[in-house]
């Protein structure tokens, strides 16, 4: 039996945790640089403000119906996804931590266990050891633990958070209950094409044959079917794997006209990667830089471009990934376009010690411990002390947030005092 405990709300609830004032009141949280809307609470939903609204069109609606809006406070929900995790893995040994409020337990020797009443302990100990509610679904897949925990959501008065498919009745009810756009794994496009099948439900989905499935569609689908028909196909990863590509892409904290600013930014977010890439012991083949205005502001110029550029030989330096983003805004740069946001993704990545090397061409050899030397000093310093000569010394992200709340666990003049 797997486990799937997700947290609800994660970030409205982190915020509600240090601020009771803010309990069953409509909260919304906004995506960098105070952009959009990309979490609210239950109450703000009810009020049917939307994913992802731009807060410049929606800041009179807030205020006219009493939405507390406030900026993403990463360290903080860091920092509390941490200790969630860390209270799961008193209740398995085999854990995989899927999202940053959300993990899979595998329940191996359970048979005499009451589901019921472990994940009560699980939902109780979580609350009251870090203020944070919880959902908890339970079934013999992972796509079904999904669905299980879909259903306690839905209706928290009469779930109380948990919901158990131990049965074949239980499965079967689940999925003509489920939507098939609420599936785990299926997305609009393929809803679409199930949707010509008379595919309505996941119910509707399992009574196809896996031989159309496999012929219309891939293993991957084909995979989700057994695992809403209780057969585990969906493997169960314990270890953290390393990432296939590494993005860091970011709004400016101002429209930016001028070509200096954006390449500096530019050239920060490809050291970001390039750091990221030597965290996982990685190399990359080719980066794509993006460069974008504000589509929001349809009165001004737009401009959404972007370049990929390929390394003659993997490369972890931050040197030579900056170089080549840095060019590669040279060439897409118009002028008198303003522009809003910026990207670098690393890709094609490949094991930094296990890669083909060759004959003629390879990286300047002092890259290597240059690199070593100054993510060491980095980590010392707990902050970037050294970047790169085109990178601005005293500025990170410089994210606009202005409604952030106060870092409570990270940053000791921030913590709680008590009177």
């Amino acid at each position: 039996m797997y486990a799937l405990v997700d947290c609800n709300n994660f970030y409205a609830s982190c915020e509600r945790v240090f601020n009771p004032n803010l309990q069953q009141k409509p909260v919304a949280i906004l995506s960098n640089n105070d952009g959009c809307v990309i979490s609210m609470s239950d109450e703000a939903k009810d009020l049917e403000l939307p994913f992802g609204a731009p807060i410049f069109k929606w800041d009179d609606f807030c205020k006219a119906n009493n939405i507390s809006v406030l900026s993403s406070n990463y360290p903080l929900y860091g920092d509390m996804s941490a200790r969630v995790m860390k209270i799961l893995e008193q209740f398995s040994p085999d854990i995989e931590v899927y999202s940053i409020d959300e993990a899979f337990l595998e329940l191996k020797g359970f048979e005499n266990y009451s589901f019921s009443d472990y994940a009560t302990v699980i939902r109780s100990r979580i609350l009251k050891w870090t203020g944070i509610p919880t959902c908890v679904g339970i079934a013999p897949t992972k796509a079904l633990s999904k669905v299980a925990n879909k259903i306690a959501r839905s209706n928290l008065k009469q779930s109380k958070g948990i919901c158990v498919i131990d049965t074949e009745e239980n499965r079967i009810k689940a999925l003509k209950w489920t939507p098939l756009k609420k599936v785990w794994g299926i997305g609009s496009r393929l809803e679409k094409r199930l949707a010509v099948k008379g595919c309505q439900t996941a119910w509707d989905f399992t009574q196809l044959s896996d031989d159309w499935i496999l012929k219309n569609f891939s293993i991957t689908e084909w995979k989700l079917k057994k695992e809403l028909e209780g057969i585990p196909k969906i493997e169960f990863e314990n270890e953290v794997c390393s990432k296939k590509s590494i993005a860091t892409t970011r709004s400016f904290e101002s429209i930016f006209s001028d070509i200096d600013n954006i390449k500096e930014r530019v050239s920060t977010f490809a050291v970001s990667c390039a750091e990221k890439l030597r965290k996982q012991h990685s190399s990359c083949h080719m980066i794509i830089v993006l460069l974008s205005s504000d589509r929001h502001k349809k009165d001004i110029e737009q401009h959404r471009t972007s370049k990929t550029v390929v390394f003659p030989y993997p490369t972890d330096s931050s040197l030579s990934i900056s170089n080549a983003a840095v060019n590669a805004v040279k060439s897409m740069f118009k002028k008198g376009v303003k522009y809003k946001r910026a990207g670098v993704i690393v890709t094609g990545l490949v094991p930094t010690d296990n890669h083909q090397l060759d004959l003629f061409l390879h990286e300047n050899p002092k890259h290597k411990p240059l690199m070593s030397a100054i993510d060491r000093m980095n980590t010392r310093f707990k902050a970037d002390k050294i970047k790169l000569g085109n990178q601005d010394l005293k500025r990170t992200w410089k994210m606009r947030q202005e409604r952030l709340s106060p870092k409570f666990t990270t940053n000791i003049n921030d913590i709680l005092i008590i009177k």
